[in-house]
Order: structure tokens, then C-alpha cells, then sequence
């Protein structure tokens, strides 16, 4: 029987449903704790968790599959894959990596509900109201008429998964869409997008348009790419919501942009810095986004839903199930 380590206890609270779907062909051993971790891994054939070090690597003779619990494969150290291979390849297949998704349709929702509410300053209407103050140009005519988002252009920096399903929700309430991607590979005309172009056209691109969406990986070629020149050309009423990685953002331009005004505002779900361990009080940027009132700030939860981590349960079982009947896998990665 597959003995399987789970690693990420983010997956614990699907723990019965992957019970579930691994009887009678995989062993679960939970190792949550950094020192339950090497010693389980002497005898895992599967390590499931987000990451994974050289030392790890050494550690597990048997592993064949590290199959991380979510997208991000940034937390997976090629280097350890390589190790793995030089210590124990001679011992039968190489060492696969595989991640899953299903975060999309989460991360959708709350993509839509950043620009409707950055764009309507329900945020600032709700704070105003909770101290008596009709924040409404009903009621108050020195405000002007807020946009909705029909007849809105979206920068969608990157194209994938989450791209894509947030470009549908998008489209259906009447925006159009830009998708600028490392590549530019993608059709424009076959996703009703506006036009679509390499990551080279990001500034003129984000210069004819309302609202940024960045949904791209962490790489050393991605990392600062929304800086000073992109934030420019968005403009003082432009938005930018961030679902990638902190780092895809230049924190301090963004900062000073929005507090200065030269911004419109932004959504802010992942961070420069997090807690090393659960209930932990940790500032997540040096820069102090929460003074701003133009900022929605959330806790790297986008695509925090039950249907997300189902799903992820449902590809880590078959992989493992796939693995033990020696057929392929899905979502697999090169590092």
C-alpha cells in the first residue's frame, strides 16, 4: 500500500473526505510538525505539501511523487528534485512533481467583488455609515456618480486559470478584457477579449484601462514587473488586484501611488511577509496599507472555499491512486 505524507495542514480539513477517497489504496500519515516530517518521509512513496528542500530530498529514499496541495509550486526547490535523482534514481522512476487548482472560480468572485467594491467605495460607505454618515451622492451631491462595471477595461496579467474564470465573471457583467501573458500566445478573438499581447505592451495596456488583475506566478521575471511605469499608466482611477504573489507588486511604488492619489485603489490578498506560524500577529508589509482607506486588505484568502479544497482532494486521490496502478498523472510539473 502507497504511504502517503501530508505535510500541509491546510488540507486537514478535508482530512476525512481524502480518507475517503484513498481506502483501501493509500496509508495517510499527517506529519505536521517539522521533526514528524523527516522522520516520516524514510518511507513515503508520496509527499503531499507545499514544500519541499534538499534535506527533505535526502531524507526520503522511496518518494516518488511530490504533489503539492495547491497551484504554487514556489515552495518546490528544483535543486531537491535533482538531488532525489542523484542519490536515488538508480532505484526506479524519477521523482514527479504535480500541483492542483480548482481556486479559480473562488478567486473569480473575489476579483469581482474588489472592483465593484473599490470602484463604488462601498468599503469607505460602510465605515462612514457604521459612524452615522449617509456616505451616498443621494445624500451627499459633492460626490460624484460611481462607475459600475459595465463598459470597464480590464488588464488581466496573466492568463491561466484564474485569469481566465475572472475574465468570464468580468465579461458577463459587461467589461471588456486585455490579457497580456509571458508568452502572448493567447487568442484574443477566440475568448471575446479586446486584443492580447506579450508582457512588453503591459504599460500601454494598463494606459487604456480601469482595473489591473494580476494573476501571474513568482519568477525572477515577473517579481517588480507592476512597478512605478505600470502603476502610471493605470492612472488616478485605476485599481489593481492582486492575486498573485506580494513580490508580482512593487510594494513601495504602490504604497506611495495610493497615497498620494496618483491611484485609485487596490486590493491587497497576498503579501511580502506572513506568519511562521498559525495565530501569529504579523505585519504583512513593511509599508502600512492599512492607514489607506482606498486599500482592501485580506488575508491571502481568494480562494479559500470549501469547493476549492474538495476539489484539490479529488486530484491529490487520483494521482496517488494513479501512481500505485502505474498510470499517468495529471498536472504535472518541470521544474
Amino acid at each position: 500500500m502507497i504511504r502517503v505524507v501530508v505535510t500541509d495542514a491546510n488540507l486537514a480539513r478535508v482530512g476525512d473526505e481524502l480518507g475517503r477517497l484513498l481506502a483501501g489504496h493509500a496509508e495517510l500519515v499527517w506529519a505536521l510538525d517539522q521533526d514528524e516530517q523527516m522522520a516520516a518521509l524514510a518511507e513515503a512513496d508520496v509527499l503531499v505539501g507545499p514544500a519541499f528542500s534538499v534535506a527533505m530530498a535526502e531524507a526520503a529514499p522511496a518518494l516518488r511523487l511530490v504533489q503539492v496541495g495547491g497551484a504554487g509550486t514556489d515552495q518546490i526547490d528544483p535543486a531537491a528534485i535533482r538531488r532525489h535523482h542523484e542519490l536515488f534514481g538508480g532505484r526506479g522512476a524519477r521523482l514527479q512533481v504535480a500541483n492542483t487548482f480548482h481556486h479559480e472560480a473562488a478567486m473569480a468572485e473575489y476579483a469581482i467583488w474588489a472592483a465593484v467594491g473599490l470602484r463604488r467605495e462601498l468599503a469607505r460607505a460602510d465605515h462612514a455609515l457604521r459612524l452615522g454618515t449617509w456616505r451616498s451622492p443621494v445624500y451627499d451631491p459633492a460626490l460624484p456618480l460611481p462607475p459600475g462595471l459595465a463598459g470597464a477595461r480590464v488588464v488581466l496579467l496573466g492568463f491561466g486559470h484564474v485569469g481566465q474564470a475572472a475574465w468570464n465573471a468580468f465579461r458577463a457583467l459587461g467589461a471588456s478584457g486585455i490579457a497580456i501573458t509571458g508568452s502572448g500566445s493567447v487568442n484574443a478573438a477566440e475568448h471575446g477579449l479586446t486584443w492580447a499581447a506579450a508582457s512588453d505592451r503591459l504599460v500601454e495596456a494598463c494606459a487604456e484601462s480601469d482595473v489591473l488583475l494580476v494573476s501571474v506566478p513568482l519568477s525572477e521575471r515577473t517579481r517588480g514587473v507592476v512597478g512605478d511605469e505600470v502603476l502610471e499608466a493605470l492612472g488616478s482611477a485605476g485599481i489593481v488586484i492582486n492575486l498573485a504573489r506580494g513580490p508580482v507588486v512593487d510594494a513601495e511604488a504602490l504604497y506611495r501611488r495610493l497615497s498620494d492619489g496618483q491611484l485609485g485603489g487596490a486590493a491587497l490578498d497576498v503579501w511580502y511577509r506572513y506568519p511562521s506560524a498559525p495565530g501569529e500577529v504579523c505585519a504583512p508589509s513593511e509599508e502600512n496599507f492599512a492607514a489607506l482607506p482606498n486599500v482592501l486588505l485580506t488575508p491571502h484568502i481568494s480562494g479559500v472555499a470549501l469547493q476549492t479544497f474538495l476539489g484539490r482532494a479529488g486530484d491529490i486521490a487520483h494521482n496517488v491512486r494513479a501512481l500505485g496502478e502505474e498510470r499517468p498523472l495529471i498536472n504535472t510539473v518541470t521544474l
